[in-house]
């Protein structure tokens, strides 16, 4: 048996010692390197979650995918929307025998907004398509494995608005400075058509109103409820409250007398008045002095055009001097006319009933006319008379019943109309909330 001396045993021993440490270290090191994969591992999936944003359009992940946003064109049907992508044969039948009552194709409209979603291969193989009859309602048809049409709206809100304005040199330039909507205007006109002539303001005439605003994904899309209105014209204030006695929303003074009456004093959207009732205007077409026994508004071919009150159409046809168009009798007293229509509206025939303010055609220049206008005709009693002077009924006033309810509403109004304040400066043509 070998004999160990004591330097032998010594070296021996760091050998072993240095052994050791040599595997821990492997071995501590080997489980750090594991632990750290691991860890980047993770971290990278993390980064890669957070990278990832997914863009959702329609409820739909469209990552990767094609979209095409559009408008439906002129005589175009809804399989040429499909025409340069890949629909497989059965999903195609599958269109074809679509019942009505899900989907009627025919009622696609020119200018209607619908969007492509296609997958990015080589045959453009289609996903979904979407399409937009107005900016609530969506109808989604699904393409993929089987047809699947979805039916959708989005969320409506309501928001309360109110604005102030005074009038620099028209109503036309002041509203251009708001930039608020058409919509907006008319309801606002219409509310003082017989008890303001908008067309004669004077500099200096202002006006609060309160109204209700529909807006979708932040987009406003129409105007609901006016909700109250002071107009000062001449330095006379005039207020407009809103009230219903039972028989639907209508509008009346501080009194509580009706401002509305029998018919609208514009069939047309308030826009500038190029001719009036003359007895003796030159004609600029026939050049010779000849009565003129209507007023007429300068608009653009293809304005709508809508009935001032209820009635029955009595003509809807063309002639050669009225061109296309439209008379109406609204009952025993009143009557009127709407001529040089580029076309009449699609229903409008003689012997039809007609709601006042139903499209019944649109602005054009046929017949004897030098440009796009509406030549507005107006009978009483069989007797034509100028439209914008003629005196109509008022419709009726707040009901004795209901006065109390109608005296409450009207100083909860007037509070609150008292408490929008008019543009400290005189240069300032508008404020709004």
């Amino acid at each position: 048996m070998p004999t160990w001396n004591s330097k032998a045993v010594k070296s021996f021993a760091t050998f072993i010692i240095t052994l050791l440490g040599c595997a821990y270290f492997l071995l501590v090191d080997s489980s750090t390197s594991i632990f750290s994969f691991r860890d980047a591992q993770r971290n990278a999936d993390k980064v890669a979650t957070e990278t990832f944003k997914p863009e959702v359009k329609y409820g739909m992940i469209v990552n990767g995918l094609d979209v095409t946003e559009d408008f439906i064109k002129r005589n175009q049907r809804f399989t040429d929307l499909l025409s340069n992508s890949f629909v497989s044969p059965e999903i195609m039948k599958q269109l074809a025998t679509l019942p009505k009552k899900i989907f009627d194709f025919r009622k696609i409209a020119f200018n209607k907004k619908y969007t492509l979603i296609s997958h990015a291969d080589s045959m453009r193989t289609v996903k979904a398509l979407v399409y937009e009859p107005n900016p609530i309602d969506y109808v989604i048809f699904h393409f993929e494995d089987s047809l699947h049409v979805e039916v959708c709206q989005r969320e409506v809100k309501t928001i309360k608005k109110n604005i102030t304005g005074t009038i620099q040199s028209s109503l036309s330039e002041t509203i251009e400075n708001l930039g608020i909507t058409n919509e907006l205007t008319n309801k606002f006109v219409d509310i003082f058509g017989w008890q303001v002539d908008f067309q004669h303001l004077q500099k200096g005439d202002r006006f609060k109103l309160i109204y209700e605003e529909n807006q979708v994904e932040g987009k406003t899309i129409s105007i609901g409820k006016i909700e109250g209105i002071y107009f000062e014209h001449f330095n006379n204030g005039y207020y407009g409250i809103p009230f219903d006695q039972g028989e639907g929303l209508d509008y009346f003074d501080a009194e509580g007398k009706s401002l509305r009456k029998a018919l609208l004093k514009y069939p047309i959207e308030f826009s500038r008045i190029s001719s009036r009732y003359n007895l003796n205007r030159f004609h600029p077409v026939a050049k010779v002095y000849r009565a003129h026994l209507g007023t007429d508004f300068a608009a653009p071919t293809g304005t709508p055009i809508r009935t001032v009150g209820d009635g029955v159409v009595v003509e809807a046809q063309y002639s050669s001097n009225n061109g296309n168009y439209v008379k109406i009798r609204h009952n025993g007293t009143y009557t009127t006319q709407y001529l040089h229509m580029s076309k009449i509206a699609s229903g409008i025939h003689a012997g039809n009933h007609v709601k006042q303010g139903e499209t019944i055609g649109y602005v054009g220049s046929t017949g004897l006319a030098t440009g796009p206008h509406l030549c507005y005709r107006f009978w009483k009693n069989g007797v034509q008379v100028d439209a914008l002077r003629v005196e109509l009924p008022p419709s009726q006033p707040v009901r004795n019943d209901m006065m109390e309810s109608f005296t409450e509403q009207k100083t909860l109004l007037l509070k609150r109309l008292n408490q929008i304040v008019f543009p400290e400066k005189e240069e300032v043509v508008m404020a709004r909330s």
